[in-house]
């Protein structure tokens, strides 16, 4: 009979499609791995994986062995650690991807609290505006704005994002406001993302929309600095709601074009296809949920 061990390293492999990639996942040298599975071959007396140089691909019966077990070998595991983490606290590592436009104080912030209050869970942080493929770098949950690209993961929704058009009292005394999109043209704009410290604004007006090409003293990658710098009378910028509207209230900022918005983005939290989730990843998404976020409003 074949070991279980063997499967659970072949279905590995045949989910990431590479040997170094079931590697690093599973914590173990390449040569144990190609071992492991060189042991079920014959132990089943067939062939699964065909490999060359360039390329590993499942063969037919390969393909038919993979479907038949990798899911009967998931509902095992996953009983295994309901039995073993209902027992204990949440534990072990956990690691996150988010944009860089997440990753600024706010969140951080957010992060320390969540580790203060599960000292036993270990952070492990991505910070990139790459889209990572997550079961191939074994990440456990990455937060996306925007469309979703990959069916395959299950999407939390955590709220949604809209920006508004807006600039300081400073800025708007000697000057005229805009009384149209194209305006902006015209302005100083403070930049988000800029390229050469010129950037393309997309609002949305009803069913009107229109693009305006921008430019400004100063770009950044985070809203954060990007407020700072419209707060501080630098130009005008195209901020989330929810950096602007108790400003707005106060008098400090004034919105601009008010029958004028971004296009509202929604926001999620990803992880992978799984009929159980660690209690560690579990309680991070219920502090998520409940987390008030300055770039998005709850649902």
């Amino acid at each position: 009979m074949a070991d279980l061990n063997d499967i659970a390293v072949f279905v590995k492999v045949a989910q990431l499609g590479s040997f170094s990639r079931a590697s690093h996942a599973l914590g173990m040298p390449v040569s144990t791995v190609s071992r492991k599975v060189s042991a079920l071959e014959s132990a089943l007396g067939v062939t699964l994986l065909q490999r060359t140089t360039r390329k590993l691909a499942l063969t037919s019966q390969g393909q038919d062995y993979f479907h038949e077990c990798s899911e009967p070998l998931n509902l095992l595991f996953d009983a295994e650690r309901v039995l073993t983490q209902t027992q204990r606290k949440p534990e072990g590592a956990l690691k996150i991807s988010v944009p860089v436009v997440l990753g600024q104080d706010p969140f951080l912030e957010f992060i320390s609290d969540f580790l203060k209050l599960y000292p036993r869970i270990k952070v492990d942080l991505f910070i990139t505006n790459l889209f990572l493929d997550l079961i191939a770098e074994n990440v456990d949950v990455g937060i996306r704005f925007g469309e979703l690209k990959d069916s395959t993961l299950i999407a939390k929704k955590l709220g949604s994002q809209v920006r508004y058009v807006v600039a300081s009292p400073e800025y708007l005394k000697d000057r005229k406001p805009p009384t149209k999109p194209a305006d902006l043209g015209l302005h100083q704009c403070v930049l988000l993302n800029g390229k050469n410290n010129e950037a393309e604004w997309e609002l949305l007006n009803g069913r009107k929309r229109t693009e305006i090409r921008v430019a400004g003293p100063i770009s950044s990658r985070d809203f954060q600095s990007v407020s700072t710098f419209v707060y501080r009378g630098h130009g005008i910028g195209l901020l989330p709601s929810t950096y602007c509207n108790d400003k707005i209230e106060k008098g400090e900022l004034v919105r601009l074009l008010p029958d004028w918005a971004s296009r509202q983005l929604e926001v999620h939290a990803v992880y992978p296809t799984r009929n159980f989730l660690p209690s560690r990843l579990h309680v991070f998404l219920e502090a998520l949920r409940t987390w008030k976020s300055p770039l998005w409003t709850s649902p």
